[in-house]
């Protein structure tokens, strides 16, 4: 008999809302609400980034798709069955509907740094054109295409249907990306509807989490895969079998059992997810720029490299002084991460990996690039995590693709003013640019 397509007749009723509907939202957060004891109850909508493709097949599917753990040895299938909706980003009509439904207890979000749309002091951008042009959409009551105005739309249209207190989850990879969340969104708000402002501070709940979990991009082999094993899908995805979710703060609506399904609620999720942040994607953007521009593809050709798995000890070695956690834990975490990195089965490429480091590099590499300059030590790891990045900007090794790198490629050809743009408050260390100019 020739294997069936996805399909369902019974979906969960919808409880969350999701903004960012791609690969690491279906391995990690779909997964947890999946895998939590009360799935039955709390069915997610989910939205596209902009694009429909995914949404429409995803609906086709009935919101089922196969998840891949990929081991170093073999793969497990999972079907998920957490997304009850699946929507285009560009449906503001939906979007809003679902936000004005009582039911609704739950926003998450997980959309890359760079779609905050955060100014250089965290702050709302409000010189960026498209958010200039949401603030107008807004006042018309036309589509909007930013988080910070999708997310402002969709809770005013909660607010005039009297849908009730909500807790809004981000789960990306922002230092305190609970309260970076609050402050666009009011700062947003406070341009295009003041009224609003009182009844967010007291109706939403702005929740910081830490998520972890190596989500490469979906092949064709993939979906092949899938197909000989006799479950055709049009979009599975892969992942990794380690996976991590810690949160900290309030949902006024109640939340799926997720600490069930190993997630972890925490006074205070800082020193985690700095770990995760500083070790692991900090070890990633060295290992995209200065991987790639020595010829190689994946993170695991490269953390098997022996010159870039020696980069990687030295950036570790730095990183681990500004993690506030016991020292014995930091090197139980280098060894799973080098575990994790070099599965050879886990195709994720340097690529991938090395997109809007004009936003990744900031959060990833600056801050232990100044801690250790500032206790007096050279930093030689950080410099050469950020002279990788300045050679990718001459076009070295993987494609740029990072629409905030312009003013960064204009000037890659000094040093010294890639980093006055990036950090003044470094750009006067001339040690510091003497080794840039050296490693680069």
């Amino acid at each position: 008999m020739p294997a069936e397509r996805l399909a369902r007749d019974i979906r969960p009723p919808v409880r969350i809302a999701h903004l960012g509907l791609g690969n690491f939202f279906r391995a990690h957060q779909a997964w947890y609400t999946a895998t939590a004891p009360d799935a039955a109850r709390w069915g997610i909508a989910a939205f596209t980034g902009r694009s429909r493709p995914l949404a429409t097949a995803l609906t086709s599917q009935g919101g089922l798709y196969t998840l891949i753990v990929r081991g170093p040895d073999a793969d497990r299938l999972e079907v998920i069955g957490s997304v009850a909706e699946a929507h285009p980003g560009d449906d503001i009509a939906s979007w809003r509907t679902v936000l004005t439904r009582r039911e609704l207890s739950v926003v998450t979000l997980t959309v890359t740094e760079a779609a905050y749309r955060r100014g250089r002091g965290g702050g709302l951008d409000d010189t960026d054109p498209d958010v200039r042009a949401d603030l107008a959409a807004f006042r018309a009551g036309a589509p909007m295409v930013t988080v910070p105005g999708r997310l402002v739309a969709g809770l005013n249209a909660r607010r005039l249907a009297y849908g009730g207190p909500i807790a809004v989850v981000c789960c990306d990879n922002l230092p305190g990306n609970g309260t970076a969340t609050a402050r666009v969104v009011l700062d947003f708000a406070g341009a295009a509807e003041p009224a609003l402002l009182p009844w967010i501070r007291d109706n939403v709940s702005f929740v910081t989490t830490m998520v972890d979990r190596i989500t490469p991009r979906t092949t064709p082999e993939d979906v092949a895969s899938v197909a000989a094993a006799g479950r055709p899908d049009e979009v599975p995805v892969v992942t990794e079998p380690f996976t991590e979710w810690l949160l900290e703060g309030e949902f006024p609506r109640g939340r799926p059992a997720w600490d069930a399904a190993g997630a972890r609620f925490v006074s205070d999720v800082t020193p985690h997810e700095l770990r995760k942040l500083l070790l692991l994607n900090g070890g990633h953007s060295l290992l995209a720029y200065a991987g790639s521009a020595r010829g190689l593809t994946t993170i695991a050709d490269a953390v098997t490299d022996p010159t870039c798995r020696a980069w990687l000890d030295e950036w570790w070695d730095e990183a681990v002084r500004h993690v506030p956690l016991p020292a014995a834990e930091l090197t139980d975490y280098r060894a799973a991460l080098l575990e994790r990195f070099a599965n050879p089965r886990i195709r994720h490429t340097l690529a991938q990996i090395a997109a809007d480091g004009s936003q990744k590099i900031p959060i990833r590499v600056l801050p232990v690039l100044r801690g250790e300059r500032a206790a007096g030590r050279p930093a030689t790891g950080a410099i050469r995590a950020l002279a990788a990045w300045i050679t990718h900007l001459r076009g070295q090794g993987a494609p740029i693709t990072d629409d905030g790198a312009q003013p960064y490629v204009d000037r890659a050809a000094s040093p010294r003013d890639v980093l006055t743009l990036l950090a003044p408050d470094l750009a006067a260390d001339r040690d510091l640019t003497a080794k840039l100019d050296e490693l680069t």
